[in-house]
């Protein structure tokens, strides 16, 4: 499909010299005339400057033939302002396809030829998350020091690996549509509006759900100010109906993962297959693989049904008996199994998970949720608009534990800007940084902080 026609993408500079301005008009259309990043700047030849400008610009001109009027500078096409509401974001312009800029530029436009490189699912997040903790600040125009372009569909391009930047327009052709049910960390949720691509379209990563309603996931997602990670309603705040979920078509096995269609590993020793398959929204045989080497281990006491396929706090709860009964700590011991936890069930070694009531009662993991030491609701429960009596009770622990700085009237049940300063500062204090302290409480926040 053809790039939008309603938006320039700047040169690699922003000179105002009469023979940028010319290319700047008419290199994104013309099929002529190489790219800008392939042609030597006029004052970077020697005894260039503005002079050698000008005369490019009057030599382009005569090219246009006498009496053709060359056209007139449209208008830059500017991203809102720092601070728009997020429902703002997906009306926002977006670039068209392009070769990569800065570091890597020749060798990514030569890369063309290779239509999907192999990434795994693990690759795509992490790429994803770097953009998060980087804040990298949302432009149409603007490229970061990877070459990709800072909006939302040069920023699906960049974690998918793709050879150059695509628009929401093209970047379907890179991936295969699935269904709601079979979503999993880093596929994509696509809104292209062909009738007017400014007005709507997005793109966002899936992260994984937020729990078993599947009402609400992780969005990693390029929009006004920077990059942001945080709970979203499925499929989108708008147009969510509009949203198509696509699997990229080159995504190859994480490390010891079976790939697909292989039957599974017999006996105990089966590979790690990544930290993607574990966690809220995931659903797949790993899990209970996980749940069935708890159990053996001594932690079946989690589980009031299964294990099953499906994530759930029981899964977490389990590991992190087994992680504490190690003797580990902290993030060593967050719930989530890691390869060394894989290892250490797969091959039947490590201490097992000591009855209840036993070593302290520390080893067995949390409690049960009880009034005192509510269970977690959910990350639906805290995002823009939510209210209920957990918002209430997260604000009232927040000030129990001195992180209520923020609050100049309340906590109340409405979660605003003041509750999420307040958790990310609460999570910043057990040392967790970028994507980790949002400002959104996570089943861990919540632990820590009813704990």
């Amino acid at each position: 499909m053809a790039a939008p026609v309603f938006e320039e993408f700047d040169p690699a500079n922003d000179c105002d010299c009469p023979g940028c301005a010319h290319w700047r008009r008419v290199l994104p259309y013309s099929r002529t005339v190489r790219h800008p990043a392939a042609l030597p700047h006029p004052w970077l030849r020697p005894g260039g400057g503005t002079r050698a400008a000008v005369i490019v610009a009057a030599a382009a001109s005569g090219a246009l033939g006498a009496g053709q009027a060359a056209p007139a500078l449209a208008a830059p096409q500017a991203p809102p302002a720092p601070g728009a509401p997020a429902e703002d974001g997906p009306r926002s312009p977006q670039g068209h396809q392009a070769p990569l800029y800065g570091r890597g530029g020749e060798t990514a436009r030569h890369a063309e030829v290779r239509r999907t490189p192999a990434t795994t699912r693990a690759e795509i997040i992490n790429r994803a998350k770097a953009w998060v903790e980087a804040q990298v600040p949302y432009s149409m125009t603007d490229y970061w020091s990877d070459g990709y372009r800072q909006d939302c569909s040069g920023y699906v391009s960049m974690a998918w690996g793709l050879p150059r930047n695509e628009w929401t327009g093209s970047l379907g052709q890179y991936g295969t549509q699935v269904s709601k049910e079979e979503l999993q960390p880093g596929d994509i949720l696509l809104f292209h509006n062909p009738q007017n691509p400014e007005k709507g379209s997005h793109v966002v990563i899936f992260g994984g759900w937020t729990d078993y309603t599947h009402s609400s996931y992780i969005a990693y997602e390029q929009t006004p100010p920077h990059t942001r990670k945080q709970a979203t309603p499925y499929a989108y705040w708008t147009n969510s109906d509009r949203y198509v979920p696509y699997r990229y078509t080159g995504l190859a096995p994480d490390p010891g993962e079976a790939k697909p269609g292989a039957p599974a590993t017999v006996g105990t020793r089966t590979p790690y297959p990544g930290a993607a398959y574990f966690g809220p929204g995931a659903n797949n045989k790993y899990v209970t693989r996980l749940g069935e080497m708890l159990v053996a281990r001594g932690a079946g006491r989690f589980y009031t049904s299964g294990p099953g396929p499906r994530w759930s706090d029981a899964d977490r709860r389990a590991t992190e008996a087994f992680q504490l009964a190690q003797g580990w700590q902290g993030v060593a011991a967050d719930g989530l199994p890691g390869p060394r936890t894989w290892e250490l069930l797969t091959s039947g070694t490590g201490r097992p998970v000591p009855a209840a009531g036993k070593a302290g009662g520390k080893a067995g993991g949390p409690a049960p949720a009880t009034e005192e030491v509510p269970g977690y609701p959910g990350r639906a429960m805290f995002r823009p608009g939510a209210v209920g009596e957990q918002v209430t009770r997260l604000g009232e622990q927040l000030v129990k534990k001195g992180f209520g700085a923020y609050y100049t009237t309340g906590p109340g049940p409405r979660w605003g800007e003041a509750d999420r300063r307040n958790v990310e500062a609460f999570q910043r204090s057990q040392g967790w940084r970028g994507g980790a302290a949002d400002g959104f409480p996570g089943p861990e926040t919540w632990r820590r902080l009813f704990s």
